[in-house]
């Protein structure tokens, strides 16, 4: 499974839009202030769940986006299948079942990764918005680069490393 730095956008807007649940709709402004993400980036992304029915866009002076479906509604899986695709490590479940029929003298590895695929799926398919949205972040001050905690390891999203990371 891959998560791209899209998806991993798209997953921090939807958090905060759960935070805010109830309150009317978030400027894209206040949205990507608050989640430190870019404006004309966000645009799209909210652009596509949009699409997806997963939010919805409110006009005028106290306009921007909300949550269409309550936060508890919405899962995890649900956002990144739509923004970066399957969850297997290649291609979809059914693309492994068939490789796992084929392919005899590999079927261990494919099945390997079916069930890799499958673990994810059932945490991705279990956990809602409401579950993390209210978690106990670990907040920075704004401005200044993140610092991790010894044992915490940050995420590299398809091998891309930022500066200070390093």
């Amino acid at each position: 499974m891959k998560i791209s730095q899209k998806g991993l956008y798209a997953l921090q807007a939807m958090m905060m839009l759960a935070r805010h649940y109830n309150q009317g709709a978030i400027r894209i402004r206040d949205v990507a202030y608050e989640e430190e993400l870019p404006e004309k980036f966000l645009e799209l992304i909210l652009l596509e769940l949009k699409n997806a029915r997963l939010v919805e866009s409110v006009r005028g002076a106290k306009g921007g986006y909300q949550l269409r479906r309550a936060p508890s509604e919405i899962h995890l899986s649900e956002i990144i299948r739509l923004i970066d695709g399957p969850l297997a490590p290649f291609g979809d479940a059914e693309q492994l079942r068939s490789l796992i029929d084929r392919d005899a003298e590999h079927r261990a590895l494919y099945q390997v990764f079916l069930d890799v695929r499958d673990a994810a799926a059932k945490i991705l398919d279990s956990t809602s918005l409401a579950d993390i949205a209210n978690a106990t972040p670990l907040r920075r001050e704004k401005g200044r680069k993140k610092k991790f905690e010894a044992g915490v390891l940050p995420m590299v999203v398809h091998g891309n490393i930022t500066k200070g990371e390093k």
